[in-house]
């Protein structure tokens, strides 16, 4: 995931420019394989929906400037992988994971940790997170810290 590059300028306006074609298309398609065209080639193919949805998300972040990789949900990754996705240790990942925070298996002496589950406790981190700001927002305005 290091090798991750930004899109350029041109990347960006093409991906806006396709995307928003893109997204309202995909209205107005019922078939779960529609066929598309290729312009330089006049070949058509046959392709999923729900690739051609993804297609679209991945124009939409491209557009805005952000770099896309795809990895497959059941992709299996190190303790030190997931520990860098967290933003955390890798002691600390595996403190998580024999607490049973994350579930794992293990291979020999080594953990492999599922990508899919590293980022559902992600953000079930960051919904725990919100969910504390929101209270202590809530505490300092019934307390009048807002107040003038």
């Amino acid at each position: 995931m290091e090798d991750l590059i930004r899109p350029t300028k041109e990347d960006q306006k093409a991906a806006m420019k396709s995307y928003d074609t893109l997204a309202s298309m995909l209205k107005n398609i019922h078939s779960d394989y529609p066929e598309i065209e290729i312009e330089e080639t006049q070949e058509r193919i046959k392709i999923p929906l729900n690739a051609l949805k993804l297609l679209a998300e991945i124009l939409k972040e491209t557009s805005q400037g952000k770099p896309v990789s795809i990895v497959p949900t059941a992709t299996e990754i190190t303790t030190q992988a997931a520990a860098e996705l967290l933003g955390c240790s890798r002691p600390h990942l595996v403190k998580l994971l024999e607490q049973g925070e994350i579930n794992f298996i293990k291979i020999g002496k080594h953990r492999r940790i599922k990508y899919e589950d590293v980022i559902e406790y992600k953000k079930k981190l960051k919904a725990e997170q919100r969910r504390l700001l929101i209270e202590i927002i809530q505490s300092d305005e019934e307390s009048g810290l807002y107040d003038s």
